[in-house]
């Protein structure tokens, strides 16, 4: 879309998003006279905005002095606690090492937070309940920081248990420091977020304001211009503590733009330009309600683990006044690769309260077409539709709480389980008339259909040119359920709309098996099973035999990537929890261990090698059978 590319070198950004002087070429070539960072790479790096001023290039974004000093996580507690802002107990300087870490956890008390002080977006932190914890959170919080920001500096902090994470938006031009609505970032996974919403259901207007204040405090005190943001935790009784400042824009602004209807890169770049803020704090009110879902290539069912691929078919939903919104860096063909966070896109909903904003939501992601990887849709789409997050009884502890055995797909309830089965019905007898060219086809079918080892026989009839009748009947027994289907769908298309008994219902037709279709409900994909007898036509459908593979002596990669270290050798004997090696994927440190106690037989791989998932990492010697 852009009028002109350059292109900064490979896809390692180390060579390319993290090189400057290619970056400064670029710069030259294109006779640019700003630049804007984006959300990550040098969007926080004060020598790269050193760079730009002795280049005569302007960056959007704040200065080097406001940078240095908010940018850096022990820096800007000093000057927090120094304007007065509320800050989270722990030790205001650099831990120096591993004794070091365990001294100021004990004197804090555990559990405690080690994390990088340099960058964010969840990388290098770890929280730790032991000494075994907060040494291994040392170890890998200051490797994850080393390659992710080229600085390995770590700081630790008490552990604020139950918090709700709650950031308010910035927006300065060096002498007016103004605050916008708060915006609730408290579902995270690996300290991720994951969604987010404006304004927050915890904070009452004073709070709201004091917030505010204190966030503008914080800019002013260190002539802060452009956009920022200030992250707190929130505990039940609203005790707020400043946690950091991301001195760039942040990836879910669009939720704030919503409820303002401020523009926030315009105003960074008016900033940029010299201008003053054309609005006064009094200006900034709160309208409506927005929602944001960050879609990542990753499997919920397997710890939210990152997956490469190419997407096969992409199709984003749509509105036609405005209330839905999708930024993505991506298209169909793109590839998901382990060089960057494996975001696909940012989805944003509007609506005049928060519940409006929700199901809007929840609409967009059903005609959220993603085909060729593993995708966290489905995750998404079951969380906003959770009795807990619908009420607004939130936590950064949500997900590990409604989710402690992992997620396992949606749960249908019995009207889905109709609702779902018609659908199949529908289709296949559209599929069928069409691939087989009926002279007269019938217009009433018998089926046998199925889903979750749930039969039932399935009369449907079409009444006209979109809407069917359809009685399902369960064949071991039970009352018969009517449903009337009445759709739009067309052969081709994947998303399937449909008014089915008076509820709006939307599914995707993921594909086809020889023993019936799948079909996308809620984020999930299911089997459905169509079996059927055509005058003019014999189906012949059968379920083929499920091949399995004995990998309980094995160690697969759960997730592709790089192997960091490998810290067993064949012969070694372990017991369960032992640390076997450590796999980087989308710059993310993570242990592997060992589920079992055995004797290592084999070892597939050695530290630096790249690896796919499901690759055999190493090899257990098989337990003798008593």
């Amino acid at each position: 879309m852009a009028d002109e590319a350059y292109c900064v070198g490979p896809a390692v950004s180390a060579k390319s998003y993290l090189n400057i002087p290619n970056i400064l070429d670029v710069i030259k070539r294109s006779g640019a006279q700003a630049v804007h960072p984006g959300y990550g790479f040098l969007s926080e790096n004060a020598h790269f905005v050193e760079v730009l001023d002795n280049a005569g290039v302007v960056f959007i974004g704040p200065g080097v002095h406001a940078m240095h000093a908010m940018g850096d996580k022990i820096e800007s507690k000093k000057i927090a606690k120094a304007a007065g802002v509320s800050i989270i107990p722990g030790f205001m300087g650099e831990v120096r090492d591993r004794e070091h870490a365990l001294q100021i956890a004990h004197e804090i008390g555990y559990p405690v937070m080690i994390k990088a002080s340099a960058g964010g977006g969840g990388k290098g932190m770890r929280i730790a309940w032991n000494d075994e914890e907060a040494l291994e959170g040392f170890r890998l919080s200051k490797q994850e920081s080393m390659a992710a920001f080229g600085d390995d500096r770590l700081l630790v902090e008490k552990f604020i248990d139950n918090p709700r994470h709650i950031e308010i938006q910035l927006i300065c031009d060096g002498e007016t420091a103004l605050y916008l609505p708060e915006r609730e970032c408290s579902i995270q996974r690996r300290n991720q977020k994951v969604l987010e919403e404006a304004p927050s259901t915890h904070l009452d207007q004073a709070t709201r304001e004091a917030m505010g204040r204190q966030a503008a405090s914080l800019a002013s005190a260190v002539g802060y211009k452009s956009a920022g943001t200030c992250e707190f935790l929130c505990d039940s009784q609203r005790n707020f503590y400043f946690l950091e400042m991301n001195t760039r824009l942040q990836v879910e602004h669009p939720i704030t733009e919503y409820v303002t209807g401020l523009d926030l890169v315009e105003l960074m770049i008016r900033v940029a330009a010299g201008q003053k803020l054309p609005i006064k704090q009094e200006d900034i009110k709160i309208n409506g309600w927005a929602m944001e879902a960050r879609v990542y290539a990753e499997d919920p069912r397997r710890n939210f683990l990152p997956f490469v691929g190419r997407l096969q078919h992409y199709q984003e939903p749509t509105s036609t006044d405005g209330t839905v919104r999708v930024d993505t860096g991506i298209c169909e063909g793109s590839e998901i690769s382990t060089n960057y966070d494996p975001l696909i896109s940012k989805l944003c909903t509007w609506g005049p309260n928060r519940n409006v904003a929700i199901e809007r939501l929840a609409q967009a992601l059903d005609r959220y077409v993603i085909r060729g990887l593993n995708h966290n849709v489905c995750f998404l789409r079951d969380t906003i539709v959770h009795p807990r997050y619908v009420a607004g009884r939130l936590t950064t502890k949500f997900i590990p709480e409604e989710y402690p055995k992992g997620y396992k797909g949606h749960v249908l309830t019995p009207v889905e389980t109709h609702h779902l089965l018609a659908t199949g019905a529908v289709i296949d007898f559209i599929e069928q008339n069409r691939l087989y060219r009926h002279a007269d086809p019938p217009s009433s079918h018998v089926y046998v259909v199925g889903v979750e080892n749930q039969n039932f026989r399935c009369e449907l009839h079409e009444d006209d040119f979109n809407t069917f009748s359809i009685v399902l009947t369960p064949t071991a027994g039970g009352e018969s359920i009517p449903v009337t289907v009445k759709h739009s769908w067309r052969p081709g298309q994947l998303v399937f709309e449909a008014d089915i008994n008076g509820e709006q219902r939307i599914l995707q037709l993921f594909g086809w098996r020889n023993y019936g279709l799948q079909l996308q409900f809620h984020g999930t994909v299911f089997d459905v099973t169509v079996e059927g007898e055509y005058e003019h036509d014999l189906r012949i459908k059968y379920i083929p035999e499920i091949q399995t593979v004995d990998t309980s002596n094995s160690l697969l990669s759960p997730m592709p990537g790089t192997v960091i270290s490998v810290n067993v050798k064949p012969g070694d004997k372990v017991a369960f929890g032992h640390e076997l090696c450590v796999l980087e994927a989308m710059k993310m440190q993570n242990v592997l261990r060992s589920t079992r106690g055995g004797i290592i037989s084999k070892v597939n791989v050695v530290a630096g090698a790249k690896v796919d998932v499901d690759a055999v990492l190493l090899e257990f010697q098989p337990e003798e059978k008593k």
